[in-house]
């Protein structure tokens, strides 16, 4: 349950990007309003990193300048999330409190000169965060245009200083309550590293050689909840002082995952998320639709879009090109599944800074660009979509029957040291999942450990490799009521401490699965091996094999070449009324959507508009108040023709008797509820 029942609802899709107006002349606020009024901008953020601004010295709050600026945005129309600035300390404060400076895993205290330099759990500065969000919420709080609260920045900042060990026992007591119970549980009779006194637990420092697997998850579980507790702070100093304006936090979607989204949405009214990029082909709008899947269920329904690029893809180094299509197309993508915003980092780009070649809205060189002529072309069409941000009555608001099971137990887990291969990230797997599954045209929601499964047909279980019992029997039951079932190696291979089941692989799910691992066979980089059946075209294995064992399951792949010939390698058991497959191999991405696309047929489960997705047309059905809308992003290289039950939205065409879409643009088609089935999608024919 997220700290409001009812899902977020901001009155028209918001639109706009970060503003800073203290780093710029007031000549500029000025033109920045002009501006954001041309391109349609209705909210902004203000003043995530702006704590010196604020605060130019303890106790000092300057609001001067603030009261002048959101006056400006209100006189023009434009609401704005307020953001608490405790991000990026100010150098006062870390001149006065250097024991609030966070310390590397190998013991370094960094010093001031960037962005997130703090210990999350120094008394001082959880004290100085608690003032500033109160302070801001006492001033503003009441403000007519202020949408929510912005708290902090991409909290993520990881300290191993005194203060993190002092939390770190405490969060431990509470789990473990005895030292027998956690030294069980560590298994600290290895390596004579039984701890007889609190006293003597550190944090996952830099040691000799391997630390203990269990001590590093939970370190990374008490770190989350270390944040979150930080952040419950200031939300509690916001309610206290009497404003009631939803309240977010921006999760980050980077190589790195420090936070447990789960309990981090329990305390937020909505999910909002800062999704950049990985890629500059066509795989980013696939990360689109990822970042997007993984927002709508945290938040379990409608989110928000923090901040995305505007004309840029940061990638290995390079500010590369973000091309108006692809501005234009993701944008709608991540509104297509659940976002009531689009929303940039930042509105003006800076011309001083760590970030000054990070794009903005409005370039280096104005407003005389194509990028900002993009921007104005997006406002415009955003306009225009005036129905869509209303959420439906009941039921979610994009509709999935396929889950995924997400969860960052399994992303620690697959970092910590010496596991049987290096070469597997949770992040990997379970994004070459949802890349195959988009590709062949299924929507899907991912769901935490034990959540509700009613409305699913599918269950996803990806490389969960910390499983407790619980969690085992959630599986099954959803198998033996009818469901579908399909789990990954390395899944549920240790319990939660991180202590390895024995009796064979993957642990507590090979009674499910009627199978057994007898070893785990990871290949040399580089090899690549074949699985054949007849149910499907041949699959090649990279990275990870196993060599399994049939007990009540059947071999639906097997091994055509290497030293497990013949052996199975893709399984299929019944189990009750439902069915539990294992995948034992890590696939090539071609292979892993060849897979999924038999997987789908055996459980029946069709796309959301069949013969879409081969043409390269995402087709994502949003579900309204009073209507659904079906987004069409052609990311694709040949027109193709559309029917339709209902006007584009965009571009004004009528598709009832068909119309053309481009390849490269984007349709938005309001129709009937459940009217997708009248939807036809074909390649074009001059």
């Amino acid at each position: 349950m997220k700290g409001s029942t009812r899902p977020f609802d901001p009155g028209r899709l918001l639109y706009g990007g970060d503003w800073n107006p203290d780093q710029w002349p007031r000549e500029v606020w000025l033109e920045d309003i002009d501006l954001m009024q041309e391109a349609r901008v209705n909210t902004v953020t203000v003043c995530p990193f702006s704590w010196a601004s604020l605060e130019p010295a303890e106790g000092r709050y300057e609001f001067g300048w603030l009261d002048d600026a959101l006056e400006l945005l209100t006189r023009a129309g434009i609401g704005f999330f307020l953001a608490t600035p405790t991000a990026s300390p100010p150098p006062w404060f870390t001149l006065a409190h250097p024991d609030a400076l966070p310390v590397t895993a190998d013991g370094v205290r960094l010093r001031h000169g960037s962005r997130d330099t703090y210990a999350i759990a120094a008394p001082s500065y959880r004290s100085a965060c608690r003032r500033m969000a109160r302070s801001l919420a006492e001033r503003y709080g009441l403000h007519p245009g202020l949408r929510g609260w912005h708290v902090h920045n991409e909290y993520g900042t990881i300290d191993y200083g005194p203060y993190a060990e002092r939390g770190f026992r405490s969060w431990l007591k509470q789990k473990y309550a005895t030292l027998d119970e956690l030294n069980a549980a560590w298994g600290t009779a290895f390596w004579s590293q039984r701890y007889g006194s609190w006293d003597e637990i550190l944090p996952p420092v830099a040691t000799q050689y391997l630390p203990n697997p269990g001590l590093v998850v939970d370190f990374r579980r008490y770190s989350s909840d270390e944040m979150r507790s930080a952040c419950l702070e200031q939300i509690a100093q916001l309610r206290s002082a009497g404003s009631h304006a939803p309240v977010t936090t921006n999760f980050m979607l980077p190589d790195w995952n420090n936070l447990e989204q789960w309990s981090w949405a329990d305390g937020l009214d909505v999910v909002s998320l800062d999704h950049y990029l990985d890629s500059a082909t066509a795989e980013a709008e696939a990360h689109v639709a990822y970042g997007s899947d993984l927002a709508r269920s945290w938040s379990n329904g409608p989110w928000i879009l923090m901040e995305q690029n505007a004309t840029q893809i940061k990638l290995d180094g390079r500010a590369l090109p973000k091309e108006p299509e692809r501005t234009i197309r993701d944008s709608l993508g991540y509104i297509a599944r659940g976002s009531q915003s689009c929303m940039f980092f930042q509105w003006r780009a800076s011309t001083a800074g760590a970030e000054q070649w990070h794009s903005g809205m409005v370039p280096h060189v104005g407003k005389d660009t194509e990028g900002f002529r993009t921007i104005v072309h997006l406002g415009e069409i955003l306009e225009r979509l005036e129905e869509v941000h209303l959420p439906p009555a009941d039921g979610p608001v994009v509709k999935a029957d396929v889950a995924i099971v997400w969860h960052a137990d399994g992303w620690w887990a697959l970092e910590t040291p010496d596991l049987p291969s290096s070469d597997i990230t949770y992040r990997g797997e379970l994004r070459a999942i949802h890349r195959a599954l988009r590709a062949l045209g299924i929507v899907t929601d991912f769901i935490a450990p034990c959540a509700c499964l009613e409305s699913y047909r599918l269950l996803v279980v990806p490389c969960l490799y910390p499983m407790d019992e619980r969690t085992a029997a959630w599986i099954e039951s959803f198998a033996r009521s009818g469901g579908t079932v399909v789990v990954t190696y390395l899944s549920g291979l240790a319990d939660s401490a991180m202590r390895i089941l024995p009796g064979g692989y993957p642990g507590r799910l090979r009674d499910l699965l009627g199978i057994s691992s007898q070893s785990l066979r990871p290949l040399q980089p580089g090899t690549q091996l074949i699985l054949r059946s007849e149910l499907g075209p041949d699959l090649e294995v990279t990275d990870w094999t196993e060599h399994v064992r049939l007990n009540t399951a059947q071999a639906v792949y097997s091994f055509l070449t290497g030293p497990l010939t013949g052996s199975p390698a893709i399984t299929r058991a019944t189990v009750g009324a439902g069915t539990a497959w294992y995948i034992s191999t890590h696939l090539t991405q071609s292979s892993e959507q060849a897979l999924w696309n038999l997987i789908l047929r055996d459980t029946g489960i069709d796309p959301t508009i069949v013969g879409a997705a081969p043409l390269g047309v995402e087709a994502v059905v949003r579900r309204s108040r009073d209507a659904d809308f079906l987004f069409l992003m052609h990311d694709g290289d040949v027109d193709v023709d559309v029917t339709a039950p209902g006007p584009d939205l965009i571009s004004g065409n009528d598709y009832s008797k068909g119309g053309l879409l481009a390849a490269g643009s984007c349709a938005v088609i309001r129709i009937a509820p459940d009217a997708a089935t009248a939807v036809s999608i074909s390649a074009h024919k001059p």
